[in-house]
């Protein structure tokens, strides 16, 4: 059984319908998919729908926004109850946070000489309930301002970089706790990608464990031999759910995050939702 736990569609930053990006795993070979929408939900019945018709197994996530210390951590979460009243309300926080920054990034860059309108990014953005840099980032090359997504991450729209602008995030411990209370099975995302190694610590996992984590990461497009070996122990040492994935994001990412590019073994899926 081939199973992808970390895909995104058009209702966050990914370039495919959640009906599309079911029938292209589908068509790549995959059984089961999960589609993990950066703080959102909204394609969930979409891509269930799909799932049905073509007989794939959809398991029903997101991927939250939430900060350690100053840190970003993004936090996966499945199959949970998407009416969970405390979970909805920081959600809702957390898409305000998004959406409000809008405005200051595009000052930003209007500042750099690459003026942008609302109407512009939102016009990429489409049906998206996370409207996020990586919009902005195609409202950028749909303008010629730059060539790709890459380009406008490492130039331009990440810390430290001129058109950066920060918002708010859940709590990385409250966004676990919430997942939890909700019903569902919170999994650290790419827990060593980029700058983060040394950051999310083995004695950060074990901490988060105690308060409800349910699984790592650890084979992602981000995580060399080394960090997925380390992360793997961790995982079996804490007695954690151990996932696999692409974060595919359409033509958003590049080839490494192609759908399948890392799966998650089935004796591990039903450890992380029996």
């Amino acid at each position: 059984m081939r199973i992808d736990l970390h895909t995104h569609s058009t209702r966050s930053d990914g370039t495919d319908t959640p009906g599309d990006l079911v029938r292209k795993a589908k068509a790549e070979g995959l059984d089961a998919i999960a589609l993990t929408d950066h703080d959102a939900t909204e394609g969930w019945a979409e891509a269930q729908e799909a799932a049905d018709e073509v007989g794939l197994r959809l398991i029903r996530g997101i991927e939250i926004s939430t900060q350690f210390e100053g840190l970003s951590v993004h936090l996966l979460g499945y199959e949970f109850d998407p009416t969970y009243a405390p979970l909805v309300e920081e959600l809702e926080r957390v898409l305000g946070g998004r959406n409000q920054r809008l405005p200051r990034i595009l000052d930003k860059l209007a500042a750099l000489g690459m003026p942008l309108t609302e109407q512009e990014v939102l016009a990429v953005a489409g049906d998206a309930a996370a409207w996020g840099r990586p919009h902005v980032a195609d409202a950028m090359i749909a303008k010629g301002y730059i060539q790709d997504r890459d380009e406008a991450f490492r130039d331009w729209l990440v810390p430290g970089k001129p058109a950066y602008v920060a918002r708010y995030a859940a709590s990385l411990f409250d966004a676990v706790r919430l997942v939890r209370e909700a019903g569902g099975r919170p999994v650290i995302a790419h827990a060593w990608a980029r700058d983060s190694r040394g950051k999310v610590t083995p004695d950060l996992l074990a901490e988060l464990a105690e308060v409800g984590l349910a699984g790592i990461e650890v084979d992602h497009p981000d995580h060399d031999a080394r960090a997925r070996a380390e992360l793997a122990a961790i995982a079996a040492d804490l007695d954690l759910a151990r996932t696999g994935s692409s974060d595919h994001h359409g033509t958003g990412k590049g080839s490494a995050f192609h759908l399948g590019a890392n799966l998650t073994d089935p004796e591990q899926l039903e450890r992380l939702l029996g």
